[in-house]
């Protein structure tokens, strides 16, 4: 007698789910149970919140405001490779064999001028020339009205003297150490743009005459440090060529001698008559208007945001440590 198929029991219940892992559920994130902890802690959230907020905006305030002044600048043709810089390289080879180094298109002296515009003896040699000391390491504001306000805790103005407290080997008035650092770090930007090769010369300061008065003075002192570096280089070969000259009776030598000679005397005459050795200033720097920084809205959105974010996983931190409390509480009863 065959039996009825549909008379056989389905092999699985039609509600059937397969066995869930025990701590599957646990790992599930409710987000309604989320959205209830934030709610329960709201309270705890907007204060903290409001503390950051207040907090940020007071911050902001304290900073002072920070101005830029800048200048464009362009190689000159020297710098660039060209005029006195072609002589050399066709004058080089003969240089080389009578020991005297001319350079060359080789020679980047843009680049070298930078790289002394940001050395640690050439900021230092530009502080003190300026005596520019306090204005960069004593300033704490800078009204429209009164002009430069120092910190009477770091510098008194009246007796010119350094009087901050500090600790060995420290000493009241700043090392060239410390102010170098500072110069490099928060007062001076250089940059290049390598597809133009323009140069822009910056300085940040609390005072927007000061920061326009500086980046005239650096622009006028690394040309005058490349004119006298190139000059003295001149000087010393031209002494050697002179002695050179003297000792050799080929005439062949002789005319390569005279051709060295004029062009270090060229260098000496090009440099002593280019107050802009290195750089000309196509845009110079003016008296800014406005602050650079600091940008007081967005340090206060800032803090604002990270004091919601914190106040938040303050109150989902305090309710999953009140709820293993219970846990662990009613483990242990049970355990009795």
């Amino acid at each position: 007698m065959m039996k009825n198929e549909n008379s056989k029991a389905p092999l699985t219940p039609p509600n059937y789910e397969p066995n869930r892992h025990p701590d599957y559920q646990d790992d599930e994130i409710d987000l309604r149970e989320l959205f209830g902890i934030i709610w329960q802690g709201k309270w705890w959230i907007i204060a903290i919140t409001f503390v950051f907020a207040v907090g940020s905006v007071i911050y902001s305030l304290s900073l002072p405001n920070i101005y830029r002044s800048e200048a464009t600048l362009a190689p000159t043709e020297e710098a660039s490779g060209g005029g006195l810089s072609q002589m050399a390289g066709q004058l080089g080879g003969l240089a080389s064999l009578a020991g005297v180094n001319l350079g060359g298109k080789n020679a980047d002296k843009t680049t070298i001028a930078l790289e002394i515009l940001k050395s640690r003896a050439f900021i230092k040699g530009f502080v003190e020339k300026y005596d520019i000391l306090p204005e960069l390491m004593a300033v704490e504001e800078w009204n429209r009205g009164s002009g430069i306000v120092f910190n009477n805790e770091v510098y008194d103005p009246d007796m010119n003297e350094w009087v901050r407290e500090v600790e060995p080997p420290k000493q009241s008035a700043p090392s060239s150490w410390e102010y170098v650092r500072v110069f490099r770090d928060q007062v001076l930007e250089v940059s290049k743009d390598d597809a133009t090769g323009l140069v822009t010369v910056a300085v940040n300061h609390q005072s927007p005459e000061v920061a326009q008065r500086w980046v005239g003075w650096l622009i006028e002192e690394i040309n005058s440090h490349m004119r006298e570096r190139d000059i003295r280089e001149a000087k010393r070969s031209l002494e050697y060529l002179d002695k050179e000259l003297q000792s050799t009776s080929l005439s062949d030598m002789q005319q390569m001698f005279y051709q060295l000679i004029e062009k270090q005397t060229q260098t000496i005459m090009l440099a002593n008559v280019r107050p802009e050795y290195i750089f000309q200033t196509l845009d110079p720097a003016v008296v800014p208007e406005q602050k650079a920084k600091p940008s007081r809205a967005i340090i206060s959105i800032i803090g604002t945001f990270l004091g919601g974010l914190l106040s938040i996983g303050f109150v989902l931190s305090r309710s999953m440590f009140s709820k293993n409390k219970m846990l662990n509480s009613l483990n242990f009863n049970g355990s009795k």
